[in-house]
């Protein structure tokens, strides 16, 4: 059951006020990889929350899908310089996901993890009052595997790498870790407003 709504903004909207600088828009869904795409099945699937190295609360796919349900309406921009309006998902906010385990963010630093080994950082107020959330579904249908299915993290306000495919765990931690594409040269933030795109940027 669906139990909160967020929308995007009116399709009538000046689309030039929807798109950040050196952003164009496509009406496909571009399927950029930093690997191999993993296949996993949701029998397999776990989703751990950390605190630093000491796990608090793991779920696996039956008691992640009976959480709190959210449809999040958004449009995405990815750092390739394309971008996609009204995109729509379901999934858990990450707001539920600390509900279910009980505790408050305990740093203001969090790390995404996902099943192919991708990591990416994340300031922990950019995931929580309904910024983000773990995402099952995409346009009313199980996310592909492409796509970053069964689950992934979607953080719409920044660019795209952020929104890790295949997630399976957010840890939080002391300090600000570089992730995957941070470590190579990414911005450690992400706005696409701004246009982080690059470390100096």
């Amino acid at each position: 059951m669906v139990t909160r709504g967020f929308a995007g903004k009116a399709g009538n909207f000046d689309q030039s006020m929807r798109l950040p600088p050196g952003q164009h828009v496509v009406a496909d869904f571009p399927v950029l990889t930093a690997g191999p795409t993993p296949r996993i099945k949701t029998e397999d699937w776990s989703f751990t929350l950390k605190d630093g190295i000491r796990p608090v609360k793991s779920w696996n796919w039956t008691e992640f899908n009976a959480l709190p349900q959210t449809r999040m309406t958004r449009d995405i921009h990815c750092v390739t310089t394309w971008s996609k309006f009204d995109t729509a998902w379901e999934g858990v906010l990450v707001d539920d996901i600390l509900g279910d385990a009980g505790i408050e963010p305990p740093t203001g630093f969090t790390f995404a993890h996902s099943y192919d080994g991708y990591t990416t950082n994340v300031p922990t107020a950019d995931l929580v009052v309904g910024k983000a959330m773990v995402a099952l579904r995409y346009e009313g249908k199980p996310i592909p595997p492409d796509h970053g299915g069964p689950s992934r993290l979607l953080v719409p306000h920044l660019y795209f790498w952020k929104s890790a495919k295949w997630i399976n765990g957010l840890q939080f931690t002391q300090k600000d870790e570089l992730g995957f594409w941070e470590l190579r040269g990414y911005h450690r933030y992400g706005d696409p407003w701004r246009e982080q795109r690059y470390t100096n940027d």
